[in-house]
């Protein structure tokens, strides 16, 4: 039976494979991020057959997800409107009310949403797909007529799912900050008054810039894990399901880490 020392030494060779491995591997993942930006850059200069793959991961990551994402922003900032400025009135602070809505749907809690629903469902899927592309030798079925596998297949959904995220934050934020003037009409028409003044006043560049930027680095978190771990498939089929959960959960990790530092470096400036 394995002692509490045994057991922690065990935990800490564990710890230090991974560490050590996960340094050992950081060389070939700036080189696989550097040469999926490079191909990214000169896509416009591809065949159909990969500008087609483009047109399909827009269609699936952006048109699939916006009902769910317009039916999230909406819920959400109607919720924060209502309830947020029912108790802003009774403390005297009811104008605040803006201003907590723009900075939780429009910079903080909306790009977030928008790329955990992204992840969930694109993440997993393009991962999936890689892998079994991988195990069915159709990537070197490509490498061996010429064709490169980060040109055909990780540019398209680099670049589809990058501009999706970012076109669902847009419309994120929008249907955010417009549903609750909508529904609010309906529940209590009074407080609807102003609404857009009240928003605009709050409204900064700084907020716009912060949004934008963390759609596109999501995106780009999201896509390149997705297409990393879809290639580091082997030869076994059993490793496909691992790779989508290594996506996901690396996708949920790059996001977070991601978004500290991009809510932190304003503050720093």
């Amino acid at each position: 039976m394995m002692g509490a020392g045994d057991a922690f030494g065990f935990f800490v060779a564990k710890l230090g494979a991974k560490v050590s491995a996960f340094f050992s591997a950081v060389p070939y993942i700036l080189g696989y991020i550097g040469r999926t930006f490079l191909s990214s850059f000169a896509f416009v200069k591809r065949e159909k057959a990969a500008r087609k793959i483009l047109i399909m991961q827009l269609l699936f990551t952006f048109i699939e997800a916006l009902p769910i994402v317009v039916i999230l922003s909406v819920s959400l900032g109607s919720a924060i409107f209502l309830v947020g400025y029912e108790l802003l009135l009774s403390l005297g602070q009811s104008s605040m009310i803006y201003q907590i809505l723009l900075v939780v749907v429009v910079r903080e809690l909306g790009p977030l949403l928008v790329a955990f629903v992204v992840t969930a469902r694109s993440a997993t899927a393009i991962a999936t797909e890689l892998g079994g592309m991988v195990t069915s030798h159709q990537v070197e079925s490509y490498i061996s007529v010429g064709v490169d596998p980060i040109d055909y297949l990780v540019a398209p959904r680099f670049l589809g799912v990058t501009l999706s995220v970012f076109f669902l934050g847009l419309y994120f934020s929008l249907c955010g900050i417009v549903g609750p003037a909508v529904v609010a009409k309906f529940v209590n028409p009074t407080i609807a008054n102003g609404y857009f003044t009240g928003l605009l006043k709050h409204l900064s560049l700084m907020m716009i810039a912060t949004s934008v930027i963390k759609s596109i680095v999501f995106g780009m978190v999201i896509s390149i894990t997705a297409t990393y771990y879809g290639f580091n498939v082997e030869r076994a089929s059993t490793e496909i399901p691992v790779a989508g959960i290594q996506a996901v959960s690396k996708s949920f990790v790059g996001i977070i880490v991601a978004d500290v530092i991009i809510t932190i470096i304003p503050s720093l400036l």
